[in-house]
């Protein structure tokens, strides 16, 4: 049983009393045609790190879905539905208008336009839309907040750097 197409065609055929084992080496001319093997010098280009967590995927829980559970990653979260559960990721988080999230967030960016039920830790911005409300603390480097929009808790932004430059400090 032969594992590889013999290109060679014109060569010639090892006589009928020979058969070959599965321990003897083929000989040079039915050697395997290599067509799908990059050369040995060529090297396969690699994107930095920074322009990767640019192309984040966004994963989704759709308006009709109830999920119970934790979200853990990298990537960017969109939230439609309802979750009750933390949200830890290394990407943004945005709650939709009629949303709800009943937990823990800890992301980069987190937009709020539904119902979120639960602090927000170390974000680097936050931003409360018109049909958002927060029932919870907020900790972020900066914080938008819409007319209309409600909140009840207790907020810090713009203590980024202060808070870095203590821990130096001391």
């Amino acid at each position: 049983m032969a594992l590889w197409k013999d290109s060679n065609t014109g060569t010639a055929t090892p006589s009928a009393g020979a058969s070959p084992g599965f321990g003897a080496a083929p000989s040079p001319a039915a050697s395997p045609e290599k067509t799908n093997v990059a050369p040995i010098s060529a090297e396969i280009p690699r994107r930095p790190a920074k322009e990767q967590r640019v192309d984040m995927k966004e994963s989704v829980i759709a308006s009709d879905l109830t999920i119970e559970g934790k979200i853990m990653g990298s990537g960017h979260v969109r939230i439609a539905g309802r979750f009750k559960g933390d949200v830890h990721v290394d990407g943004n988080v945005t709650l939709d208008s009629g949303a709800h999230l009943e937990g823990q967030v800890k992301a980069s960016v987190v937009v709020v336009g539904g119902e979120l039920l639960g602090n927000i830790e170390n974000a680097k911005r936050v931003e409360l839309l018109e049909s958002g409300v927060i029932s919870g603390d907020v900790k972020a480097g900066s914080l938008t907040v819409a007319a209309g929009s409600r909140m009840r808790g207790q907020v810090e932004f713009g203590w980024e750097g202060e808070a870095r430059s203590k821990a130096v400090g001391s």
